[in-house]
């Protein structure tokens, strides 16, 4: 079974707007470079040129105001700079939160107002693609897979540029998968299986079938390739992001069974139908704040209740949906079990069995973390769905 070469293209990497470009003035003239943001951040209006003579506190300052600063120093005292104003973000008497919702909500807007601030600090970028800074790093790979090819001057954001550089290095070392004695290595944009504990509530599920599987929203294609490995014969896995696609794609091949399974760029479920459907949909209803939230927020359960809504018209006779998800965004208060049942029911569907496991990752056990609470009663589940 052959995978189609046009899924296998690397994907076109551009900014939400093609069309954004940054202007500041330098020297009496008027500068002006493209716009890069693989986050879909919006082009900053007010840009002052900036260099090493800067203290953390001006730039404080200058970010509270929304003036963008275009760094013209040494690359590592940007980086000290970041630093310390993410140190300063945040600083100051904490609100007591009336629910877990309220918590939440609080919480989000913590995080968006950090990646506002931290956004503000601007660095050139140039073809080749280098920093024409002192003491920058070679980027080439790591701006290859977060923005694509640069032909122009360009200006990006410092932090998303850190950022890149943290999953270009996941990429390079890979995660290692319990469930398939291997490595999955997840690209820039697609969600990193490091939490263990739901790959192994598909690994250990009874098969309906060994014939077919549909894997609906891969992303690294971890469920899928654990399918392939469990001897299903042929897997479909589906994304609507071409990141995810070619990065799905490349781990079939490094784990060996592209010959089992293929990646295939399109919404939801691919064409035909299946004896079995897998899909771990965002687990979080809320609204994405950037492009790379969206896998783990899914705006009014969308993705979700299409899955419910759809699963009946994709499976062959006697066919399973295994839907995979975490209970966290009921003890937030953002969606009650009765919603999800309900949910099963409206569209059709019965609940043949559940399969629930605790989480382990580091959260769970973090005190310090904002949503703690709910963390430690989080239950991540397998529900087996058949038609009624």
């Amino acid at each position: 079974m052959g995978i189609p070469t046009s899924v296998l293209k690397p994907p076109r990497m551009a900014t939400a707007d093609e069309r954004a470009f940054v202007t500041w003035a330098e020297a009496g003239d008027s500068m002006t470079a493209r716009w890069r943001s693989a986050n879909g951040r919006p082009a900053p209006t007010r840009v002052e040129v900036v260099d090493d003579s800067l203290t953390a506190d001006e730039a404080n300052r200058m970010a509270s105001q929304g003036i963008a600063m275009l760094w013209h120093g040494d690359f590592h005292n940007a980086r000290q700079i970041l630093n310390a104003m993410d140190r300063r973000v945040g600083v100051g008497k904490k609100k007591v939160a009336g629910s877990p919702a309220d918590e939440f909500y609080r919480y989000r807007q913590s995080r968006s107002h950090r990646a506002r601030v931290l956004g503000l600090l601007l660095i050139p970028l140039n073809p080749g693609p280098v920093v024409p800074l002192r003491r920058s790093p070679d980027i080439q790979d790591t701006v290859a897979e977060a923005y694509g090819a640069i032909g122009e001057p360009s200006i990006v954001s410092l932090h998303e540029l850190v950022g890149a550089i943290g999953a270009h290095e996941w990429r390079r070392n890979g995660v290692y998968v319990d469930a398939l004695h291997g490595r999955i290595h997840p690209h820039y944009g697609t969600f990193f299986p490091t939490r263990s504990e739901y790959v192994d509530l598909v690994a250990a599920a009874a098969l309906p079938s060994d014939t077919l599987a549909f894997d609906v929203g891969t992303g690294t294609g971890v469920l899928a390739a654990v399918l392939a490995r469990r001897g299903v014969h042929r897997v479909v896995a589906t994304d609507n992001e071409p990141r995810a696609i070619v990065c799905a794609a490349e781990n079939f091949r490094n784990l060996g069974v592209q010959d089992r399974a293929e990646a295939v760029l399109t919404d939801m479920f691919p064409p035909g139908r299946a004896p079995l459907i897998v899909c771990n949909p965002p687990w979080i209803p809320a609204t994405p704040h950037s492009s790379l939230d969206s896998a783990v927020y899914d705006p009014g359960s969308r993705m979700l209740f299409r899955f419910l809504n759809e699963l009946s018209d994709h499976l062959e006779p006697g066919g399973e949906g295994w839907l995979v998800l975490s209970d966290l965004a009921e003890h937030l208060g953002l969606r009650s079990r009765d919603d999800l049942l309900c949910a099963i029911e409206s569209a059709g569907l019965k609940v043949m069995e559940r399969l629930d496991t605790k989480p382990t990752h580091p959260k769970a056990s973090d005190r310090n973390d904002p949503l703690f609470e709910a963390r430690t009663a989080e239950v991540t589940s397998l529900w087996r769905l058949v038609p009624r």
